[in-house]
């Protein structure tokens, strides 16, 4: 009788730290829903040693002008070893907005320019095998294939011309996105 449509996604999102706690807490969720959930890399948990001392970025969707859910995240973190440089991991977005146009490349952008104004000078991702050409069209060079988890990975490298650095931490860079068809 009735058509099924798809669940409402509202169309504007804010890429952002995460600096409330309902922001954490949801970016852990997600990443639990995608990287043990779904993909199962992890068992229970993706949580690691580097959560310590890394820095989330969310994307956050909005609702008549408020912040509703976190819909992505990504996290990025300084090497103990080598201060500029600079590695971003554990990009996930929530299935329903996974055909949202710009939400990952939002994530991307924000991740290595957030590092770059933080004296990042090469910035790093092992990015899954799958996912080498999305990167590569946003200016990143691959630069070895490992396997992690046990999954096919490729060691990525951006090139930081195409991301200046992003000196106001506090601002938020609201998107409207649309579905990609």
């Amino acid at each position: 009788m009735f058509e099924p449509f798809a669940p409402f996604v509202p169309p504007q999102f804010g890429i952002k730290l995460a600096s409330e706690r309902w922001e954490r807490a949801e970016s852990a969720a997600l990443r639990e829903l995608v990287f043990c959930r779904e993909q199962r890399l992890f068992e229970g948990s993706d949580r690691d040693r580097l959560d310590a001392v890394a820095q989330t970025i969310v994307a956050v969707d909005y609702v008549m002008g408020m912040g509703h859910r976190v819909v992505g995240t990504v996290r990025i973190h300084a090497d103990p070893a080598q201060a500029d440089t600079w590695f971003g991991s554990r990009l996930a977005i929530a299935p329903d907005y996974r055909c949202v146009y710009g939400l990952g490349r939002g994530l991307v952008y924000r991740a290595v320019t957030t590092a770059h104004a933080r004296g990042c000078r090469t910035f790093l991702a092992h990015v899954q095998k799958q996912n080498v050409n999305f990167f590569a069209r946003m200016a990143w060079e691959p630069q070895r294939e490992l396997t992690l988890h046990g999954r096919p990975h490729v060691l990525m490298r951006a090139d930081l011309a195409a991301y200046p650095p992003a000196l106001d931490d506090a601002a938020v860079a609201l998107v409207n996105g649309r579905r990609a068809s």
